[in-house]
């Protein structure tokens, strides 16, 4: 199977490229900016290109790219008809509609983390959030001193995922990040660390009067992120156009889910 790397020449794109083989893909595209010092150099059976400058199209794209590139993959894709899977952080609003908007014409997967672990927790913060309904809830996140974005889409996916286990949006209850310490009484405040070659941390507490929860995942291995995406894009060679999917939707998350709560 085919597989297009959007981001190809950054650390995860590299990752990507390294494991592809194991999970049956043949990277047959390695997708760059127009500013890259990799563009046109050769990397396995192809080479450094720009989307604007190939023709044709893999089975399925994979983009760990920056969000001011979002719109030319997305057009890449949908002319191409090639499912996506969309890695990229940081996304706005008009950002996020445009991945809805692709997930109508072409098999579209956004992954703020593709840790299946992650996928795992969201649905447990879910259940949480929603039985202990009196708690105060925190979300702390740690990465490396790169990191651009914050909180971290892989935070505000689990404050997401709190959000909707308590049956309201989170637009009511995001705090963000409190530079004066105070909380509301109902708001998901979000604490931030950059520091050194830190992978991904992610810690969700939920605090009542003499007790709470705690749930954490930490990854120390990139290993992890380029492996759930390679799943993810295997699975959503098999799906149809219609809505955004989820890493939740590659583990059949939502159904368990939906059984457990019945």
């Amino acid at each position: 199977m085919k597989l297009g790397v959007l981001g190809a020449s950054g650390r995860m794109g590299q990752q990507i490229i390294e494991y592809a083989e194991a999970y049956g893909f043949d990277v047959s595209h390695a997708f760059v900016s127009k500013q890259s010092r990799s563009l046109g150099k050769p990397i396995g059976q192809t080479h450094y290109h720009h989307v604007s400058e190939v023709n044709d199209a893999p089975d399925v794209l994979i983009d760990f790219s920056l969000p001011n590139a979002l719109e030319e993959n997305l057009a890449y894709a949908q002319n191409h008809q090639c499912p996506i899977v969309v890695c990229t952080t940081g996304l706005d609003a008009a950002q996020q509609q445009l991945l809805q908007d692709t997930a109508q014409k072409v098999a579209t997967l956004h992954a703020r983390n593709t840790s299946l672990g992650v996928a795992l927790m969201e649905q447990l913060t879910r259940i949480a959030a929603g039985a202990f309904k009196d708690a105060d809830i925190e979300i702390f996140e740690a990465h490396h001193r790169h990191k651009k974005d914050g909180p971290s889409g892989t935070a505000l996916a689990l404050g997401e995922a709190a959000a909707m286990g308590r049956k309201v949006t989170f637009e009511t209850v995001n705090d963000g990040i409190r530079g004066d310490g105070l909380r509301s009484d109902d708001g998901i405040g979000f604490s931030v660390l950059r520091a050194a070659d830190i992978v991904g941390e992610h810690q969700v507490w939920l605090a009542q009067a003499g007790e709470r929860i705690e749930l954490s995942h930490r990854v120390s291995d990139r290993r992890i992120f380029a492996e759930g995406a390679l799943r993810a894009a295997k699975w959503l060679t098999a799906q149809a156009p219609g809505e955004c999917y989820q890493m939740a939707d590659v583990l059949d998350l939502k159904k368990q889910l939906a059984q457990l709560l019945d």
